[in-house]
């Protein structure tokens, strides 16, 4: 070992010390109910990281989201709060900046069962948010407090984004990415490595869309001839809306709700379903849209119904290559100063490493802790990985700032 990697060793030293305090701390963390729609509980996580993020900082706001527009299940378009998207910054004048993302929010909503964090025989803690995402959180934390400890962390400016809506697709969080991902050259983003610890490489891309469909309400008994049942036209374009699998590699639909209807004896005149794509071409975001506009006009040639749909793909395929497939060179590399193996794979989830890398900015969005079970109530995480990893992106931090890791690397 060379000198300088004896100096990035001591450095991560007092990493190994922390776990109890990091596992109370990731306890209090998660106990903080931060549903998507859960504004109070938001900005009180919100106020708790920015204590944590104050003293590492040379600014660190609370930023307003815009209302998030959806359609309702009556039909129409609401507008929704957000919470607020917590950003902070170090030396952006640097020659070379990082920036770290990771989201506030869960799927667990404030009168969801699943509020408490315990500890399983097998030492893994289980709870909500344990593992996507406020585990992250702490490893970001982490990582960038061994950093400005280092006498090289005048050379690397670094900006944190954690936004309050990763959950529900980043609708509000989205343009301050994209505008994140512009000022600086390289990604680092928080969401929990997989249950095996491999990393995500290539992940497909999502879009969410919501159907209406109207018809004509009528006596079920007296005039039921009169009537146009709008369940009936969902259920048509369900039914090809799901056949659309299979017709694109790596394209799938998923119709995953439906609400209408109303008392028996009437036909009913609204329905609305909400179904999520994903695809691993970005090409075929076209293929999809016009697929959909045939559909939508098969509905509406029918006499007495009217159909309209709602949404977009609001994360694009993130390909593994270039300086996204090199990044995650670099990572396997530090794994190994460390003493371990990081591999990773393809996967169909997508997350906010999607819209930074459709921004440009090249990015590695695994690092947080390794656990399973997400969006469930049997969410865990494994206390251990809190170190483990926080001295990986550590260790990535300081051979950048040392100088000894160049970037863009060399081709």
């Amino acid at each position: 070992m060379d000198a300088l990697a004896r100096e990035h060793a001591a450095l991560l030293e007092p990493l190994a010390g922390r776990q109890a305090a990091l596992v109370e701390e990731l306890v209090e963390l998660a106990e903080i109910n931060s549903g998507s729609e859960n504004v109070v509980g938001l900005s009180r996580l919100a106020g708790r990281l920015q204590a944590r993020l104050e003293p590492l900082a040379e600014r660190v706001e609370r930023l307003a989201l815009p209302p998030r527009q959806l359609v309702g299940d009556d039909g129409e378009m609401q507008r929704r709060p957000l919470g607020e998207a917590l950003w902070a910054v170090c030396r952006p004048e640097a020659p070379l900046r990082v920036l770290l993302v990771g989201h506030l929010d869960t799927v667990f909503a404030a009168d969801h069962p699943f509020q408490q964090v315990s500890r399983r025989p097998d030492g893994a803690l289980k709870g909500p948010g344990v593992a996507d995402l406020k585990g992250g959180l702490l490893v970001l934390l982490s990582a960038l407090e061994v950093l400005e400890s280092s006498p090289w962390a005048a050379h690397l400016g670094w900006e944190v984004i954690l936004n309050p809506d990763e959950e529900i697709g980043s609708p509000g969080s989205a343009p301050l990415l994209a505008a994140a991902a512009r000022r600086n050259h390289l990604g680092l983003v928080y969401e929990p490595a997989m249950a095996d610890g491999f990393l995500a490489g290539a992940r497909k891309g999502s879009g969410n869309f919501t159907a209406v469909f109207r018809g004509r309400a009528a006596h079920a008994g007296r005039e039921h001839h009169l009537g146009r049942n709008a369940l009936r036209a969902m259920a048509d374009f369900c039914v090809a809306v799901d056949e659309l699998n299979g017709r694109r590699e790596g394209l799938t639909v998923n119709p995953a709700r439906v609400v209408g209807g109303g008392p028996l004896n009437t036909v009913p005149e609204l329905a609305v379903l909400r179904f999520n794509v994903r695809l691993a071409q970005a090409e075929d975001q076209d293929w999809l849209l016009g697929e959909l506009a045939a559909l939508q006009a098969a509905v509406n040639a029918r006499e007495g119904f009217a159909m309209s749909w709602h949404g977009g793909f609001g994360r694009p395929p993130k390909p593994l290559a270039g300086d996204g497939a090199r990044l995650l060179e670099l990572l396997a590399d530090c794994a190994r100063r460390l003493g371990c193996t990081l591999g990773w794979r393809d996967t169909g989830g997508c997350c906010d490493g999607n819209n930074l890398a459709a921004a440009g900015l090249p990015n590695v969005d695994t690092l947080g802790v390794v656990g399973g079970n997400l969006h469930s109530a049997d969410e865990y995480m494994w206390p251990a990985s809190l170190v483990e990893r926080a001295r990986l992106s550590a260790l990535l931090l300081l051979r950048l700032a040392s100088g000894e890791l160049e970037w863009p690397p060399r081709a």
